[in-house]
């Protein structure tokens, strides 16, 4: 889905469940590999799932992200599918995109509150797309990162649905928050991005009653950087590096 269709599927969404559009378009990087990612979070690597880079994560894909395992206490990586079902949903096809939550939201909203209470996870990232409106007909992509260079973390909702029969699908959502200076410019919204030192503030169950909502801010403008990239970006069959290259 290229940037204009995104904005165009975004708005149709909102006026069709009379909601708000929830924010970034749904594209992201990961390119670190699992022994990078394994140091960055704390996670043993031979108990990590296998997967590969993406260029170009689009919603409805299997994505590893970071929670606590509850048997043993300790981060784990999963793989969930992007694009949250409530466990509370009738089907898992769910009536209206999920694949982002508004962080100033969650907490009232049916289909995160009970997650934000219990379910909260760290979604790897390297960068993330966007696309700026230029005028009817134009948008123009942008990739954006961390200034040094480090893998980041994006903060996310997982929840567990469970079908009539099979196995439980796992799945997650990414928070959004107002945009800062950097990013305020290509659009009103970006991913909750959390500095390292509250990666466990964020994972510990703590109190249900008091989730540490105060973490979904925006990321300081200062430590980012935006570039120009190539409309291929659109195009989810598109996935390799070249897709970051600026132009």
């Amino acid at each position: 889905m290229d940037g204009a269709r995104c904005g165009s599927r975004r708005l149709a969404c909102a006026a069709r469940n009379n909601l708000s559009c929830e924010g970034m378009c749904g594209r992201y990087v990961r390119q670190s590999d699992r022994e990078v990612l394994a140091g960055w979070f704390g996670v043993d690597l031979e108990t990590m799932p296998w997967f590969a880079p993406s260029y170009n994560v689009a919603p409805s894909s299997v994505q590893p992200v970071v929670r606590i395992n509850r048997d043993s206490g300790n981060r784990e990586f999963a793989l969930l599918r992007w694009g949250l079902v409530p466990f509370w949903a009738k089907e898992a096809k769910f009536s209206y995109s999920t694949i982002n939550a508004r962080a100033e939201e969650a907490a009232t909203k049916p289909a995160y509150r009970e997650a934000l209470k219990k379910r909260r996870c760290l979604v790897p990232a390297d960068a993330f797309y966007e696309w700026q409106r230029i005028d009817k007909k134009t948008r123009r992509p942008y990739a954006i990162a961390l200034r040094s260079g480090e893998p980041c973390a994006m903060a996310g909702l997982w929840e567990s649905w469970k079908p009539k029969e099979g196995a439980p699908l796992e799945s997650f959502t990414i928070l959004t928050t107002d945009p800062n200076e950097l990013m305020e410019p290509i659009h009103n919204r970006m991913p909750a991005i959390l500095a390292a030192r509250d990666y466990p503030r964020w994972l510990d169950a703590g109190d249900p009653a008091r989730p540490p909502v105060d973490l979904l801010r925006p990321f300081p403008a200062e430590k980012m950087r935006v570039w120009p990239v190539s409309e291929r970006v659109g195009n989810v069959r598109n996935n390799d590096s070249q897709l970051l290259e600026q132009i």
